[in-house]
């Protein structure tokens, strides 16, 4: 049975903690693969220590130099990219085709950013006296600490590991305790790509432990966080008192608007895909379809019946539609809002229990699940649920679908379905969300694009894209007077 260790110090070092819980294939709880020790708060402060002792030698590494590592992890990625899906899929449950479809996300990520390190800019500016240069560099921040979810184990470590490293910054990295195989492994091929000891660094463990060890370590200047909005909020209080910097994407309660001039069809299915895809475990998952009444009773009657067809199964199965939930706490907290919503009143039309038959009880299989009827008050339609659960709140027309759809306290993604040019600009105008799609699934993105949402979704700068490296660098203005006499008066 495989025990995974931490990386610190460029060295791969078992933990010596008696705390383990075990890695679980979510699709068949009998199939371990392998042991977590749950790291100390000894552990975790080494691993900063390790990232503070590397720091100056890295920054001092020209920029381009730090890109073409980060290339090389690129590459690495893409050779490995058949086997990294399969231990993502076996660890995480999705699908074979999301797991690639993750990789493909990742790979393309650490090449734009690797093409980054030539682009680190600042701007030269006229100043208003004479003989005087001045200009701006971005400069890093020092050791950055990166906090991860499990349901994007690949994608999500890689989209902020490569920006830190590139910006110059040293890393602790602190991956879901659920997915420590997937992180192990992004590790090694940082590792092999030609990081020096202690550029990067990975502690196994549990957030109130070596979470919080690493927020408060003085060294760490900054954090990048995804995961639950209470824990980055908690988070983000926590270290505000210090100073520090703080990224934080947390939850989301994406809206699809259906108007009835829509492509049926299409509403149907990019529904599906957003609402059952990933096995609903995404923030940008589509967790409330607002409906026009005049086509209610036909989109109700037609995501049933998609809901009903989704194959559910082992992800490494190829004709596998939607697998397992990731594990047993979070199978049962679907479980609980399932209840939630037929106590609130919702009309629940499919699913609403564990999945079962072909061996599916030896898995977190959730059935597909849709509610109608739901209004905006009701817990299912405020609360994120993360998993295959989608709740129909139907409208009377265009002004009551916006208010319905921007009735959350999240604000990441949402999506339109309409022919009509006047409605699409009118719901770009008015929808409360970071990002907004037209005619498709409120999940993807692109490598090149930037990610992040309003409200209580984001706090500090944007992931990826143009804005990758905002986060993780430090803007120092440089004045030059260049003439060598005192300066007579005073500027300001």
């Amino acid at each position: 049975m495989t025990i995974y260790r931490n990386f610190i110090g460029g060295e791969w070092i078992e933990s010596a903690s008696p705390k383990t819980i075990e890695n679980i294939n979510p699709a068949n709880t009998g199939d371990r693969l392998g042991t977590i020790k749950l790291s100390t708060r000894d552990e975790a402060g080494k691993a900063v220590e390790a990232a503070y002792n590397a720091f100056k030698d890295w920054k001092n590494t020209p920029a381009p130099t730090r890109g073409k590592i980060v290339a090389r992890a690129a590459r690495l990625l893409e050779d490995n990219k058949e086997e990294l899906a399969q231990i993502l899929t076996r660890e995480e449950g999705k699908t074979l085709a999301e797991s690639r479809g993750e990789l493909s996300r990742s790979i393309n990520v650490a090449e734009f950013c690797a093409g980054e390190a030539r682009r680190l800019n600042g701007e030269t500016i006229q100043s208003e006296l004479p003989a005087n240069f001045a200009y701006t560099i971005k400069e890093p921040h020092g050791v950055v600490a990166l906090i991860t979810p499990w349901n994007f184990p690949v994608a999500i470590p890689v989209w902020k590991i490569a920006p830190a490293l590139v910006a110059g910054n040293t890393i602790v990295f602190k991956p879901a305790e659920s997915t420590p195989a997937t992180a192990v492994r992004i590790v090694e091929i940082f590792e092999e790509a030609g990081l020096p000891k202690g550029v990067l660094n990975m502690i196994l463990g549990a957030g109130a432990e070596v979470g919080d060890e690493i927020a408060n370590h003085p060294a760490v200047k900054a954090i990048s966080f995804t995961g639950s909005t209470a824990t980055g909020l908690k988070l983000y209080q926590q270290v505000a008192g210090r100073g520090v910097k703080v990224q934080c994407e947390m939850g989301g309660k994406n809206p699809v608007v259906v108007m009835e001039d829509c492509d049926m069809d299409l509403a149907i299915e990019s529904t599906a895909q957003g609402a059952f895809g990933s096995t609903g475990q995404r923030c940008t998952a589509t967790s409330r379809a607002v409906v026009i009444d005049k086509i209610a009773d036909e989109f109700v009657q037609k995501i049933v019946e998609r809901a009903k067809r989704m194959r559910i199964g082992d992800g490494s199965n190829s004709e596998t539609e939607m697998g397992p939930i990731v594990d047993e706490k979070q199978f049962r907290n679907v479980l609980k809002y399932i209840d939630i919503g037929r106590e609130d009143g919702a009309e629940m039309l499919c699913g609403g229990k564990r999945a079962e038959g072909d061996g599916l009880e030896n898995g977190y299989f959730v059935e597909p699940t849709v509610f109608d009827k739901v209004t905006p008050d009701m817990r299912i339609a405020q609360e994120e649920i993360f998993g295959p659960v989608l709740s129909v709140i139907r409208v009377k027309d265009f002004d009551e679908a916006m208010i319905a759809a921007n009735d959350s306290q999240y604000g990441l993604t949402s999506s339109i379905f309409t022919s009509d040019p006047n409605l699409i600009f009118r719901f770009v105008q008015e929808i409360e969300t970071g990002m907004t799609h037209i005619n498709s699934p409120t999940t993807g993105g692109e490598a090149h694009i930037p990610f992040g949402g309003v409200k209580l979704t984001g706090i500090g700068a944007r992931e990826q894209g143009s804005t990758a490296l905002d986060f993780y660098t430090e803007m120092k203005v440089v004045y030059v007077d260049y003439t060598g006499r005192k300066r007579e008066g005073n500027l300001y």
